[in-house]
């Protein structure tokens, strides 16, 4: 045997060793894999219902702007409908309309004393304030210190709730 077909032979065996050690190892996680593991076990158990009311019923019931304030639509789905309003350019809030049949999120408004627009109202933490409108859940969300409490049940005031109590 030729030394240079020994190198060859101890070549490809060293390869193939390297190639099976390294393919049979376990990978280690990467750095997206737990988000990623989190993103999807949060999702079970939230998928809508058929019954949910479509995302466009419901952009018509938004408030109107003025007064320096602009409505951008942001998300619309099934069950759920989002915009911010921007005021000078910058985003002061987000508002929403969710249809709690998808998601039974309604069980905070029964020990609700605070009414807004005749419905039921509770503050979710300092920068939320919720209506429950029949099924639907109503919701301001501050994106900017400026708009407050009163701001926020304010616009929630500005909704057509009347339209959206008669949604089924």
């Amino acid at each position: 045997m030729s030394l240079h077909r020994g190198r060859r032979v101890v070549a490809a065996l060293l390869l193939s060793v390297l190639l099976l050690t390294t393919a049979c190892t376990p990978k280690a996680p990467g750095r997206f894999d737990q988000a990623q593991k989190e993103s999807t076990q949060q999702k079970k158990g939230l998928a809508v219902t058929k019954t949910a009311t479509q995302g466009s019923e419901f952009n018509k019931l938004f408030p109107d702007t003025g007064d320096g304030y602009q409505r951008v639509y942001t998300q619309e789905k099934q069950g759920f409908a989002e915009a911010k309003l921007k005021k000078g350019g910058k985003e002061v809030a987000l508002l929403s309309i969710t249809d709690t049949s998808s998601t039974p999120s309604a069980a905070k408004f029964s020990k609700s004393t605070k009414k807004i627009g005749g419905y039921p109202a509770v503050e979710v933490g300092k920068t939320q304030t919720a209506i429950l409108v029949g099924k639907y859940q109503v919701k301001a969300l501050s994106r900017d210190p400026s708009f407050k409490a009163s701001d926020r049940a304010d616009w929630l005031e500005k909704f057509n709730l009347n339209g959206l109590a008669k949604l089924k």
